[in-house]
């Protein structure tokens, strides 16, 4: 009796889980092992990016160049005496110096796309934040090798592989930030 009620329970239990007396309970495509840990495996699965992107750029140039042209004419003839002289310089000092620098601070979570042959796994994903008529938004894409994700599911943006992240904005400030229409049209003309 008590082996009757024992399979009874379990043939209940398996029918309410969907499942008929002839299937498995394994399923390779969501199994996961017990001592396994639960970093992101499958399309669908999260990852947490931390952006730490810092970028300066530098670049000077100093330019000098001279030049002096004489050129001298002396006629005598009869008594008469005729100078002519032509002298001709030439100087250009030219100096230009462009520095850039640009740093991002992020944490964003994204999804994986698609898996590669080699299991490495491709992200995508963005997060946009509106405050008082300010929209930030940044986005992530690339791809990222299994091994580099800890095991909090969390991978740094160094170690994306053709990392495209893009961060914008749209709103009152950022649209101060940018020059009138008029000031644009006369820098094409160079003034």
């Amino acid at each position: 009796m008590n082996f009757r009620f024992r399979h009874g329970v379990f043939l209940l239990l398996a029918s309410a889980n969907g499942a008929t007396a002839g299937d498995s309970l394994y399923r390779p495509d969501i199994y996961q092992a017990l001592t396994s840990d639960l970093r992101a495996r499958r399309i669908g699965d999260l990852i947490t990016v931390m952006v730490y992107e810092s970028a300066s750029a530098s670049s000077t140039a100093n330019t000098t160049a001279a030049r002096d042209a004489n050129v001298g004419l002396n006629v005598q003839g009869s008594g008469e005496r005729w100078d002519a002289r032509i002298n001709a310089g030439n100087q250009m000092d030219g100096r230009g110096r462009t520095e850039r620098e640009g740093k991002v601070l992020a944490q964003i979570t994204v999804s994986i796309r698609a898996i590669g042959e080699r299991g490495d796994l491709t992200i995508a994903g963005e997060q946009v934040v509106d405050i008082n008529n300010e929209r930030q938004q940044i986005s992530i894409e690339g791809q990222v090798r299994p091994q580099d994700v800890s095991d909090t599911n969390v991978v740094l943006s160094t170690r994306i592989a053709n990392a495209r992240i893009r961060y914008s904005g749209q709103g009152d400030v950022s649209d101060k930030q940018r020059p009138a229409w008029w000031q644009r049209l006369l820098s094409l003309f160079g003034v």
